[in-house]
């Protein structure tokens, strides 16, 4: 997407070890115009689906679910990385590894919210290793759900996560692919 793909080469940093700072208009500052445009070309890549849940990992990816989640007019679910009074114990839980903060962590989804009666389309904004995706195909799975999507704002092309999920026949649309970074430059893939 072009706009998205613009507003990365005026508004983002690149960051030593392959790392993209996009925190002016996506992670911690939010541009809410820019997210409904990037929720409705998620609409346009997935109508034909029976999506009626969005799943997405907390914390940087629920910005974007929700705006999908209200162009998709259906519920938006977050897989937690802390536990709380309130969540309980009956959870699917697994594991993810974070690119960005270098660690693992146990995300967990309430049994209460995901089913074999969900078609999930799943929503995040970075696509690297693929290792959060993989965590919530693994919830999905838990909760016998359909994944019938993953949307992904920016895909580091180069770091082959989507490759791996592509060739276990997800489909995936990433709105802007990244296939490398100079020192201060973002190179997008074709």
């Amino acid at each position: 997407m072009r706009k998205l793909e613009e507003r990365i080469m005026k508004d983002g940093t690149v960051l030593p070890g392959n790392i993209l700072k996009v925190d002016r208009f996506i992670n911690h500052m939010i541009d809410p115009v820019l997210f409904e445009d990037l929720a409705n070309e998620f609409y346009e890549k997935f109508k034909d689906k029976k999506i009626n849940k969005i799943l997405t990992i907390e914390v940087s990816g629920i910005a974007i679910a929700y705006a999908c989640g209200i162009r998709f007019n259906c519920p938006v679910v977050f897989a937690k990385k802390t536990s709380s009074k309130t969540l309980g114990d009956n959870c699917y839980r697994t594991e993810v590894f974070s690119f960005t903060k270098n660690r693992s962590y146990e995300v967990m989804v309430s049994k209460e919210y995901l089913d074999e009666n969900d078609h999930v389309l799943l929503i995040d904004d970075f696509l690297a290793n693929g290792k959060a995706l993989e965590g919530l195909i693994d919830i999905c799975s838990q909760a016998n759900a359909t994944v019938e999507g993953i949307g992904i704002l920016i895909e580091k092309v180069f770091q082959k996560g989507g490759d791996h999920l592509r060739q276990q026949g997800y489909t995936i649309e990433s709105l802007a692919r990244i296939k490398g970074f100079t020192d201060d430059s973002v190179i997008f893939e074709d």
